[in-house]
């Protein structure tokens, strides 16, 4: 079987969630299987492993629907994609596309990183379902990164092919987790972007009780948005990193309390895995999907109600509760790697049958 996985949303020089879950997969999918890389950008392949590539368009050309006529070329038998956007027109393989969330259904701004006429697009993109459904029955079948998100597909009927779960994993951090009876300070980290839909407003309001805790903030963040969230409740004590590397990030995770997140919509949540695997306590919105990554391990709050949230911090200040949840973090963080969705996404890459000529089948 000829593999041939989407690259091009890779970053060229620090991760986000998408461009994560492709240079995870693609790592430890090549160790299983070999494969040929898309790329749009050389400097890609600075985030990428070692294998072998072509270079194509960007995925935001206006030629983008025709993007199959040269992948045709390297003769695939299959396409992974970690986005549902991916042309299909003219395609001579199987197809599958990946949809993270639904979350800009309901929270229709788009991220500011894009360009403006990505943005009208993608706004206009989410109107309605049915743009996502052409897409979406344009493949073979489609992954998502989450049981939770596979529900949500379902309840919308946004396809009639199968769903499968690959979910998403955090990169392993280095050096040894947590043992630790008491956290090292009282931090606390969030990890996140500033968008509406994350809810940092009523984080910040149930720091006005936690006088005692720092918020520290690490995403890169607007003087604008920091002074209007800094007068929301000027005696929180919060600090604005404006952006971190990695090893930044590890270090203030590991001397932290918890990490905490207030969101009202994810589609997965690779920050709680990231900090679980270190030991470290989640404090997190109730929410479906925190549910299913969290497990037991997380303590749970009502994210509309900034005393539910400055109360399960204070939990973690009963006798044995911090060890408690820093022993059972690492258990839950444990069921997600990069390397057993890797051997989910073979499975399910060989386990469908070979491009069909009927009518339901033929390519796009």
């Amino acid at each position: 079987m000829r593999i041939v996985v989407d690259c091009r949303y890779v970053r060229p020089d620090q991760h986000d969630g998408i461009s994560r879950y492709t240079a995870g997969l693609v790592t430890e999918l090549g160790r299983l299987h070999p494969l040929i890389m898309l790329i749009s950008d050389h400097r890609q392949l600075a985030m990428l492993p070692a294998l072998p590539w072509q270079l194509v368009r960007a995925p935001t050309s206006l030629y983008e629907p025709l993007v199959a006529l040269s992948v045709n070329r390297l003769k695939p038998d299959v396409v992974f994609s970690p986005m549902q956007t991916m042309g299909s027109w003219g395609r001579k393989y199987r197809l599958f596309l990946t949809v993270h969330d639904l979350i800009y259904y309901r929270n229709r701004t788009p991220p500011r990183d894009l360009s403006p006429l990505i943005r009208l697009l993608w706004r206009a993109y989410h109107l309605s379902w049915w743009p996502q459904r052409m897409l979406l029955n344009g493949a073979d079948g489609i992954v998502t990164v989450s049981e939770t998100t596979r529900s949500l597909i379902r309840e919308h009927h946004l396809t009639r092919r199968p769903v499968a779960v690959v979910p998403n994993a955090a990169d392993a951090v280095p050096g040894i987790p947590s043992h630790r009876s008491i956290p090292e300070t009282t931090r606390l980290v969030y990890m996140g972007s500033f968008m509406p839909y994350k809810n940092l407003d009523t984080l910040i309001l149930a720091l006005a009780d936690l006088s005692e805790y720092e918020l520290h903030l690490l995403s890169k963040v607007s003087a604008t948005e920091r002074a209007r969230l800094s007068r929301l409740a000027p005696q929180a004590r919060l600090v604005f990193h404006d952006g971190v590397t990695d090893e930044q990030y590890h270090r203030l995770l590991r001397s932290a309390t918890a990490l905490v997140t207030a969101s009202l919509d994810e589609g997965f949540g690779i920050p709680l895995v990231e900090a679980m695997s270190l030991g470290i306590p989640v404090v997190v919105s109730d929410i479906q999907i925190f549910r299913e990554i969290g497990g037991d391990a997380a303590l749970y709050f009502d994210p509309h109600d900034a005393d539910s949230i400055a109360a399960m911090v204070r939990r973690l200040e009963a006798p044995g509760e911090w060890a408690a949840r820093s022993a059972r973090s690492m258990a839950q963080a444990a069921r997600f790697s990069w390397a057993a969705s890797a051997r989910t996404l073979l499975g399910v890459l060989e386990s469908t049958t070979p491009l069909r000529r009927s009518a339901d089948a033929r390519p796009h």
